[in-house]
């Protein structure tokens, strides 16, 4: 028993949940209205109460609403403990005092809030008559009717009188009306008398003017008549439930029968209709199925005599619910979607409430006909929702409840989002991603709507969890808008982050204003137009350019006027000719397209007294149809007979003229082109001569078939291709979309470096061609491109973005620094470094020169350089010639501009050695090899002369500590000097003496081996005797220096007379290269001096050796001295330090390059 217990217990509780889980159940924390207010007619300075009770979860607070505005409590207006609305003493039309108008109750609790259906508050009135019984004279057995009209509230009770009596309001002759008609059949002398109405209601009593009907005799029988109607029925509006009469009240002789029927012959409702009177129609108890036209028939018996009148009768009745919505539950980030259907006349208009508050289609909440549709559902959602039916004849309310199922783990929202401007129709948006959560987050949806007005559509992007900025290309020029963004996870969505608000920047104006042109005298113009509507201006407008020449000229004029300027006056134009006028708008972003060019012909000289032109004004109807109107100048004195209208669709042949009569000021063109502009001319003309014409332009609009219906927009254009033309422009091309409409379309493209930031940076284009070549960019940067389409005032949405890059940009400078120096007679050198700012390596340079003879000539020689030398030699130059040379630099791309020349004098060699010789006496401009130095070269000589001798005084001691045996070899060496015994004639036989000569060469390796400075090059060919450092070369002096090895100084001084001592020494070690150099000076081997003996490094012999165009040109860009002293010496320099059993003595070999160059090589044994 206790089993059976429990189990039915578990069996209710079940029951219970899933009857307090389904959504749109009832529960106790609903909030509802158990009594709301009703419609209340009250006397002026009548106490009024306006019930409302509400029930739900307590505390429940009440508050009063009169037309939408919250009520203040005073002393006459206070609200009850039960939360009803009394008022003390109802004021009338006061202003501001007035009581009357719609009242609503608000009831709030902890779960929202409810709003009650609208109470009208009006105080009972009576009106004066509006039509009042009037006399009238009729013969015997005549019908008399008489009748009154009264406004007021409640409806009055109209009743009649004769001679001050109250009529009965049955008889057999007579019937009343509800609507204060008195009839009256058969009369007879007893009818005579005063009639008067009296109208009755809560308000008052008012009694009309009395009407006398006078009874004439019948003197004879009246002849046949065919039946009239003499009182048809009127068309009549009327509620539910309400009673409609139609009068119907005809004559004729004999009496004509009077029947009813219903124009779309349906039978009539024999339960609720009755026939009053001799023909009236009286339908009780109106509902919807008495609508209807009803004919009224009045028929001569036996006979085919008729006549008949018809009315309409409508039936208004008040909202009533087909679906109402329900209470529903959702997750976060779910939809939820309430439905609501009524139906009344008229239809009615559905309103939603959310707690109590009106609400728009803004953001993620969507409106429409019978539904409201909640997106991205968040917590602030969680509310009651009131769908609220309203015609004129009342209004209704239901109301369902949205809760919002909240998940624990959801992500915070986004964080720091921030909005940048790009361009007109561009904004990008940042953001970081949410503190909690972040790495649940599986998308984010971004949500932007426009920010100013209502009923904004909000639209929505759902972009991947891998980006945290977004760019929104498809908004409108110089609007504001709001931003949102929302993190998605599988569970459900995060808050929304702050909203962010941006405006897009102006753009040129989508469309040229209409304008209109009058003539006010032969020679003048008068130019008006209206401002361009907000939709097409795209920004405010700074300037108007007008443009206007003469149809047989082609100069145009053309003026600038500001923006807040609509009309300018032409003067001093010709008479009887055709003029041209277009206008353009701009923007602080640039000028708009131009309008068509309009015509207009100034009147003829001979017309002073013609009529003035019409002040014209165009309005479209609709899509096809438009409102001509016209008003002539008061002021006009000439004669006007008519009105002539012209129209012509732009690019079409002209229509008319339609002739209009003088009393005609408008007119409806109809059968136009939608989405086309007309151009309408109108004049006036009289018997003499035709007026002055008004012209003006206008534009059809676009055709909606069905009201609230989105036209789609065109598809955007496909196969978007890029391809680089050159370092400043890049050509696109693309496919037109596969649609129907034939319509001419144009494009706009779109164009911004990669990353960008900066809006002013965005380039838009305007084509009608599928390509356009997009110029003035930079070199070497990565664009993007998109495109979109305009076809009938309709824009696509952008193509896919394609990017490409430009190519880079040929040198824009040419090389800097160029110097030219004469190195011997007939050959110079000449350097330069390269161009400043070059992005891409110079691949080639090219040297013009010319004599100033062929310069004049146009005749230059040309030579070519790899782009990593920058120096060359001129050879085979004529003397006593002065040589221009210029230089450019080119890179892949192309060829860059050339330098400005450098004059070259190329003196004889006497003249050259003569002015050398003059500069070495001046000490204070010689410049010892250097012909330039600055600063920085003059602190590193010297520290460079410091670290020498620094060397020097180490190698000093160094030889001091040598043995004697060293000492020995040395003196037996010098010894064979003075007796001048040539070293290179010297055999040494014994294998000993060779070694100990070879310690003494290895011990005097510092002397024998010339030291290298930096930045200083040789030419290992010998096709030179210049040196060359980073300034330059350096200037030879004419005295010859000469290295005397371990040469008795005390010798040296008494034995200059004799004959120069010829020493040659070959030192050769396999895998090297044989090196020259001399040194005329005196200078003894311990001097500094001796260390600016120049040598070459070997690893440069295969770099010379072994380029050809070094060969040919004689030029590799290093140098040597050229021997030509009685001293030779031959050097070997190795990679590493030499070693004693590396030197052989032995004979030297030919040196190939000193045998091109024409010159005997050197033996040495």
């Amino acid at each position: 028993m206790a089993a059976c217990f429990g189990r039915m217990v578990r069996r209710i509780l079940l029951l219970w949940a899933a009857l307090f889980s389904f959504p749109g159940s009832w529960c106790f924390s609903d909030l509802f209205f158990v009594k709301e207010p009703v419609d209340v007619i009250v006397y002026r300075k009548d106490s009024a109460m306006l019930d409302c009770l509400a029930q739900g979860e307590p505390p429940i607070t009440i508050t009063w609403l009169k037309n939408g505005a919250k009520i203040s409590v005073n002393e006459r207006i206070s609200t009850l403990h039960n939360g009803s609305l009394y008022i003390q003493e109802a004021e009338g039309r006061k202003g501001e005092q007035s009581d009357e108008g719609f009242y609503q109750c608000l009831a709030l609790n902890k779960y929202g809030a409810i709003l009650s259906q609208k109470a009208h508050l009006s105080l009972a009135t009576l009106s004066v008559f509006e039509e009042q019984p009037v006399s009238i004279k009729l013969q015997e057995g005549g019908m008399a009717r008489f009748s009154c009209k009264i406004t007021a509230n409640p409806q009055a009770v109209i009743t009649w009188e004769l001679n001050r009596t109250a009529l009965p309001l049955a008889m057999d002759r007579s019937t009343v009306l509800s609507k204060g008609v008195l009839q009256i059949y058969d009369i007879t002398k007893k009818d005579a008398g005063n009639y008067r109405c009296i109208a009755t209601n809560l308000s008052n009593r008012r009694k009309s003017t009395e009407a006398t009907l006078t009874v004439l005799s019948a003197t004879q029988e009246e002849p046949f008549q065919m039946p009239v109607i003499i009182a048809p029925p009127q068309n009549t509006t009327a509620h539910v439930h309400q009673t409609v009469t139609l009068e119907c009240m005809a004559r004729g002789n004999p009496k004509p029968l009077v029947s009813w029927s219903r124009l779309d012959q349906k039978p009539i409702d024999v339960f609720n209709t009755r026939v009053v009177g001799n023909g009236n129609l009286v339908i009780s108890d109106v509902k919807l199925q008495h609508a209807g036209v009803y004919i009224c028939r009045a028929t001569i018996p036996g006979t085919r005599n008729f006549t008949v009148a018809m009315a309409n009768v409508i039936v208004l009745a008040p909202p009533s619910f087909i679906e109402r919505p329900d209470s529903l539950t959702r997750p976060r980030a779910g939809t939820a979607r309430f439905l609501c259907q009524a139906e009344g006349i008229p239809t009615p208009k559905i309103t939603w409430l959310k707690n109590g508050r009106k609400m728009h289609s803004n953001g993620r909440t969507k409106m429409y006909s019978s539904k409201l549709v909640i997106n991205q559902i968040i917590p602030e959602d969680d509310a009651v929702y009131q769908c609220n039916a309203e015609n004129s004849q009342g209004s209704v309310m239901s109301r369902a409840r949205l809760t919002v199922v909240m998940s624990e783990d959801r992500p915070s929202a986004p964080r720091n989002l921030r909005a940048e401007t790009m361009s007109s129709s561009a904004i990008i948006l940042s953001w970081e991603r949410p503190l909690y959560n972040s790495e649940k987050v599986i998308a984010y949806s971004v949500h932007y709507m426009k920010a100013e007005g209502l009923n904004n559509e909000e639209y929505q992007v759902v972009i991947g969890n891998d980006t945290n900025h977004y760019i929104i290309d498809d908004l409108e020029p110089a609007s504001n808008y709001t931003f949102y963004i929302v993190a998605y996870m599988p569970m459900g969505a995060s808050q929304m982050s702050d909203h962010v608000t941006q405006n897009t920047l102006e753009d040129v104006p989508l469309r040229a204003p209409e304008i209109s042109l009058t003539s006010r005298s032969p020679t003048d113009v008068l130019i008006s137009w209206l401002p361009i509507s907000l939709k097409f201006r795209r920004g405010k407008i700074i300037l108007y350019r007008l443009s206007f020449r003469m149809s047989t000229e082609s100069s145009v004029q053309v003026l600038e006027l500001p923006g807040t300027t609509h009309e300018y006056f032409l003067e001093g134009l010709k008479s009887d000719s055709i003029y041209l006028v277009r206008i353009a708008a701009a923007t602080n972003v640039g000028w708009g397209e131009s309008s068509v060019w309009t015509s207009h012909r100034t009147p003829k000289a001979s017309s002073i007294r013609a009529p003035r032109s019409p002040e014209l004004r165009l309005d479209p109807l609709n899509c096809t149809t438009i409102a001509v109107r016209w008003q002539q100048d008061p002021e006009d004195t000439a004669t006007i007979q008519g009105y002539k209208l012209y129209y012509k669709e732009e690019g079409r042949q002209e229509s008319g003229p339609i002739l209009l009569d003088v009393k005609d000021f408008d007119y409806s063109i109809g059968g136009l082109v939608p989405r086309r502009k007309y151009h309408v001319r109108l004049l006036a003309y009289n018997n003499m001569d035709e007026g002055y014409q008004a012209d003006q332009t206008v534009s059809t609009p676009i055709c909606v078939s069905v009201p609230d219906r989105m036209v789609p927009p065109p598809p955007p254009p496909h196969h978007l291709y890029a391809k680089a033309n050159s370092s400043s422009s890049i050509y696109l091309y693309w496919g037109r979309p596969a649609f129907s409409s034939g319509e001419a379309v144009n494009y706009t493209v779109r164009c911004n470096p990669v990353g960008l930031q900066n809006a002013s940076l965005v380039l838009y284009l305007q084509t009608s061609e599928p390509h356009i070549l997009v110029q003035d960019l930079e070199a070497n940067t990565k664009y993007e491109f998109a495109v979109r389409l305009h076809v009938d005032q309709l824009s696509s949405p952008w193509s896919p973005v394609v990017y490409h890059s430009t190519l880079p940009e040929a040198p824009s400078s040419p090389p800097v620094g160029v110097k030219v120096t004469l190195i011997e007679e007939n050959t110079a050198l000449v350097s330069w470094k390269p161009p400043d700012g070059l992005e891409l390596a110079v691949t080639r340079y090219t040297i013009l020169y010319a004599c100033r003879k062929d310069w004049a000539a146009g005749h230059w020689q040309v030579m070519h350089r790899d782009g990593a030398i920058t120096m060359a030699l001129l050879e085979n130059l004529l003397l006593g010639n002065i040589y221009l040379v210029k230089i450019s630099a080119s890179n892949e791309v192309g060829d860059g501009p050339f330098s400005n020349s450098v004059e070259l004098n190329v003196q004889p060699k006497e003249t050259v050695r003569s002015s050398m010789k003059s500069k070495q006496l001046n000490s204070a401009n010689s410049q010892d090899y250097f012909y330039h130095l600055d600063q920085k070269s003059m602190t590193g000589i010297v520290v460079g002369v410091c670290i020498a001798l620094t060397c020097i005084l180490i190698c000093g001691l160094i030889l001091i500590y040598r043995s004697k045996a060293r000492k020995a070899s040395i003196a037996k060496i010098a010894q064979q000097e003075m007796n001048g015994i040539p070293h290179s004639a010297t055999l040494i036989s014994h294998e000993t003496q060779e070694r100990k000569t070879m310690h003494q060469l290895e011990g005097n390796a510092d002397p024998l081996i010339p030291t290298v400075q930096v930045n200083h090059y040789l030419d290992t060919k010998g096709g030179s005797d210049l040196v060359i450092n980073e300034y330059g070369p350096i200037e030879k002096k004419n005295t010859k220096k000469k290295w005397l090895f371990f040469k008795d100084t005390a010798k040296d001084r008494t034995g200059q007379s004799k004959g120069r001592i010829v020493k040659s020494s070959c030192l050769y070690r396999p895998g090297t290269t044989v090196l020259r150099g001399e040194d005329g000076s005196p200078t003894s081997p311990g001097h500094p001096g001796t260390f600016q003996m120049r040598h070459s490094i070997a690893a440069d012999t295969e770099h010379s050796g072994g380029s050809e165009e070094s060969h040919e040109t004689s030029d590799s860009g290093r140098y040597s001295h050229e021997s030509t002293d009685e001293i030779h010496l031959c050097s070997i320099i190795s990679t590493s330090l030499p070693t004693p059993d590396s030197f052989n003595v032995q004979e030297c070999e030919k040196d190939p390059v000193l045998s091109k160059h024409g010159k005997p090589p050197s033996v040495c044994s």
